[in-house]
Order: structure tokens, then C-alpha cells, then sequence
């Protein structure tokens, strides 16, 4: 598991309080994309209604996508929780399953971060996207039985 980073913390925490786009903090604090990336491989950033937003998406289908917005979250030490709760989703789920489902006790307290957008609307700039109608589809496994007669002697 990758140790969270206290810096990549303090800079998300800043998007909020500065009224900055989450672009120009980490360009400004010479942090690039890539390290989003690398770091912190499961947060998206998101762009809604002129804003951007970063946190864990949470489900995105045709009309609805919601996610757990990072800035919203109260306290420090929540931040860090969040962060460590999205790592273990991150390496220890296939990914498939909302975070919300997969850790669903731990996630309770951060239920006031939950944005429900348009689908229409939202540009998904990094990060992953998850989606429930992935999840229903099922191989469906057919056998092959083949009845044979026996000869009668």
C-alpha cells in the first residue's frame, strides 16, 4: 500500500479554502498530473458547472454521477481517513465495486461529501470512473451435453 502523502493532503485541502481551480494549486506547487496519477491513483478530478471537483466517484451511468467530493470533508485527520479508506478500495477491490459498497461502514461518516451531478455535464479530466451496469453483466456458461445412443446388440 502507498503511504499517503501529507503534501498532496495539504494541497487538496488548499483547493477548497483558496476558491482556486485543483489545476493551478498543483501546478503551482510544481506537481504535475502524472503525480495525481502515481499517488493517488484513485481520485478523479472533475469538472461540473465551471468548477472543479476532486474526490472518489462513487458511480457514473448515462444520467447521474455522484462521487465523494475530498474538499467538502471537515477535519484533517478525516482527510487523511479518506484518503487511506480510498487506497484500500484501490488495491485491495477489482475496482468494479463502488467504494461506498466496499467499505460501506467506514464510508458512513463521509456521506455529507456525496455530490450527485448530471452525467451530461461532467468532464472526468483523471482518475477512474465506476459504473454498476458493469458489475451485472454475466458471463453465462452453457454446457454442451451430448446424448449418445447405444448401439443395441
Amino acid at each position: 500500500m502507498n503511504p499517503v502523502s501529507f503534501e498532496m493532503t495539504i494541497i487538496l485541502f488548499f483547493t477548497k479554502y483558496l476558491d482556486t481551480s485543483c489545476m493551478y494549486v498543483f501546478i503551482g506547487f510544481r506537481l504535475l498530473l502524472k503525480d495525481i496519477k502515481e499517488n493517488f491513483p484513485f481520485l478523479s478530478v472533475v469538472q461540473y458547472g465551471g468548477n472543479e471537483y476532486i474526490g472518489i466517484i462513487i458511480n457514473q451511468d448515462q444520467w447521474v454521477t455522484s462521487m465523494y467530493v475530498y474538499t467538502d470533508i471537515k477535519d484533517a485527520d478525516q482527510k487523511r481517513l479518506f484518503l487511506q479508506l480510498g487506497e484500500v478500495w484501490w488495491w485491495e477491490s477489482n475496482r468494479l465495486i463502488p467504494i461506498n459498497i466496499f467499505l460501506k461502514k467506514d464510508l458512513e461518516q463521509f456521506r455529507y461529501t456525496i455530490m450527485t451531478m448530471n452525467s451530461k455535464d461532467v468532464n472526468v479530466t483523471i482518475g477512474p470512473t465506476v459504473n454498476l451496469s458493469n458489475l451485472s453483466m454475466k458471463r453465462i456458461k452453457r454446457k454442451a451435453i451430448q446424448l449418445v445412443r447405444k448401439p443395441k446388440t
